[in-house]
């Protein structure tokens, strides 16, 4: 689809790649719904992308949803239909890193909640709409981690593994139909997302970064190409491939990354364990 043609609704809008994102597809001629939790947030970033841009209304903008509420979900699906998506960008996120005996359950819960279940249950909300377009997409912005599982990612590496599981199940599923479904795999990126502890991590372990402008493009990229999947950087492409291919062959090649993390520390309180189908 030419983004010129292309109705995007964009959650995770104000997260580290989200405006760099909605420039790029508003530069392309793309209409943007931006939807995250805050209205003064969201009204703000909307008017500095029409300043960026020079796109006005109605090209530009955007809906209050908290993607953890079952009702926010519905909500939402309900006004993308009316305002016409035809993409469907999954891009809100949470990370996760350290070892596993350091990570919270609550924090585990919420990464699964955010990074998988949610999209799963706003593409379903929102497929009969689509299903009913000439033609639609839904890209799923995960990780390369979500196609080689790293030290210290464990988490993040699930929900992002279940993400392009999802996607390619789903691909499949619909392929006889209007709807093409993507997934996007950028390596780590210069943003908020990765903390400190991160980027000492990368640093220790030779791993590059991109600026949220690079992903932007590529995901630009992969809107009009319409192929399956993209991998954003090297080696991390070709590692994703080899991982597929022959997963225990590249277990030796992270000792490095294993050693990196900080050191295993406990929780500030035992796990409590919560449905996920219940807000987090």
């Amino acid at each position: 689809m030419k983004a010129s043609s292309a109705r995007v609704v964009l959650t995770g809008a104000s997260g580290g790649i989200g405006q760099p994102v909605a420039q790029a597809l508003l530069k392309a001629g793309a209409a943007v719904m931006l939807v995250g939790r805050s209205a003064a947030g969201l009204a703000a970033q909307a008017s500095e992308l029409s300043q960026l841009t020079g796109v006005k209304s109605p090209r530009i903008d955007f809906r209050v949803a908290d993607l953890s509420r079952p009702e926010d979900l519905a909500s939402l699906s309900v006004l993308a239909s009316a305002w016409g998506c035809n993409v469907l960008v999954h891009n809100a996120g949470l990370a996760s890193f350290g070892r596993l005996q350091s990570l919270d359950a609550r924090d585990i819960q919420a990464v699964v909640q955010t990074n998988l279940i949610a999209p799963m249950l706003l593409t379903q909300a929102l497929l009969p709409h689509l299903l009913a377009q000439p033609t639609a997409q839904v890209i799923c912005v995960g990780s390369v981690l979500g196609r080689l599982g790293l030290p210290g990612f464990s988490a993040y590496s699930a929900s992002k593994f279940g993400l392009r599981g999802f996607a390619e199940a789903l691909r499949r599923e619909l392929q006889e139909t209007p709807v093409k479904v993507q997934y996007l795999g950028p390596r780590s990126t210069r943003t908020d997302f990765n903390n400190e502890a991160v980027a000492a991590y990368n640093q220790a372990t030779g791993t590059a970064m991109d600026s949220p402008q690079t992903v932007a493009v590529e995901l630009l990229a992969l809107l009009e190409s319409e192929a399956a999947e993209r991998f954003v950087g090297f080696p991390e492409s070709l590692a994703v491939r080899l991982n597929g291919l022959a997963p225990t062959w590249l277990d030796a090649g992270f000792k490095r990354n294993s050693r990196a993390l900080p050191a295993a520390a406990t929780t500030d309180h035992p796990p409590v364990i919560t449905p996920l189908s219940s807000p987090i």
